[in-house]
This record gives structure tokens, sequence and C-alpha cells, in this order.
């Protein structure tokens, strides 16, 4: 928790928080995932591992689990963490550089990403990069799931997604909005 505290203070814009997801976050952010059909899941920015670890518990062992963290100190420990589980990549790069690595893991889809990133305070170029490349590597069924502490941002999220759910977890320090978000095809 001190850990964490001290990487938002040293840059809160990327941060966005100043104590690590909830247990019930965690639970609410993957509870909508078919972890039985995934072949691919990306993960946006990590931080301490706790979607991490839930994610890990619960994909089969043949998908692949790409997770990005941009911060050095949380890289070091996810990469002390999760380094040795088979079909896990810990990535110390901006997810605005995805498909760099979706390329480079040989992904042909992605069924998931599950986001931490705080897009109410991150610059909006890196925000739209980072989205429109969620949107281009999305399988057509595939889901982009986030939390944010705030709703300020939904009406920027629904310029990429047209189904946007929402709920809100109390059970977490500040309480959150879990957005599973999602692209319907046009008819």
């Amino acid at each position: 928790m001190l850990n964490f505290l001290k990487e938002f203070m040293k840059n809160p814009q990327f941060i966005g928080a100043v104590a690590p997801s909830s247990k019930y976050l965690a639970e609410k952010m993957i509870e909508n995932i078919d972890f039985s059909k995934c072949e691919c899941i990306i993960e946006y920015g990590a931080g301490t591992g706790i979607f991490t670890e839930k994610l890990i518990a619960r994909k089969r062992e043949d998908t692949l689990l790409l997770v990005f963290e941009n911060n050095k100190g949380f890289y070091q420990q996810l990469m002390k963490d999760y380094r040795h589980k088979r079909n896990v990549k810990i990535i110390n790069d901006s997810a605005e550089n995805t498909l760099k690595y979706f390329k480079k893991y040989s992904a042909t889809r992605v069924d998931y990403i599950v986001s931490g990133l705080p897009f109410a305070t991150l610059p909006l170029d890196i925000s739209e990069r980072i989205l429109e490349n969620t949107k281009e590597i999305l399988t057509s069924q595939g889901e982009f799931i986030a939390f944010q502490y705030t709703l300020i941002k939904i009406n920027f999220l629904k310029s990429y997604f047209n189904e946007i759910k929402w709920k809100k977890v109390m059970w977490n320090i500040p309480p959150a909005y879990v957005l599973n978000c999602k692209v319907q095809e046009e008819i």
C-alpha cells in the first residue's frame, strides 16, 4: 500500500489512484469473462496485479495473457510474481503500443481487454491511441472492461463503443464504476 501511494505521488496523472484496487472490484471486473472460450486477454495498467492474479487463476493454460504496465516499479513486481506463469507476458510499455505486442506474440484475436487506466487523467491523445488500438484488435464479440472512479469520460468512451453497461462498486477506496464496453456490428 505504501509503495502504491509513493508511485501515485510521483506521477498521479498515470497512476490515477491513491490505493490499489480491492478484491471486490477485481471480482466485478472479471465476472463476465467467459474464460472457457478465450484465446487472448490483454490487461492495461496492471499496477500491483490484483486483476492479473484473478485473470491468471481463471484463464485456460493455453490462453495468452498480455499484461501492460508502464510504471517501472510495478512492472518489476509483476515480473517477480508472474513471469514464470505459462502464456503470461509482462510488458513494460504503454498500452498505446498494444499492436506491436499483439503482432510480436502472434495473437490472432483478442477476446477481452481489462483496463485499470485512468482515462479521466490521461492525456487525450494517449487515450485516443489506446482506444483506437483497442477497437482494432477486439473480436466482434470482444469486450473492453474498464474501471473508472468517475463517469466523466463516458461520452468519450461512447465515441469508441456503442454499447456500455456500468455498475458501481462501493467496496473499493474510492468507490469505482466497472464499464463493460462493446462495439456492435452495424447491419
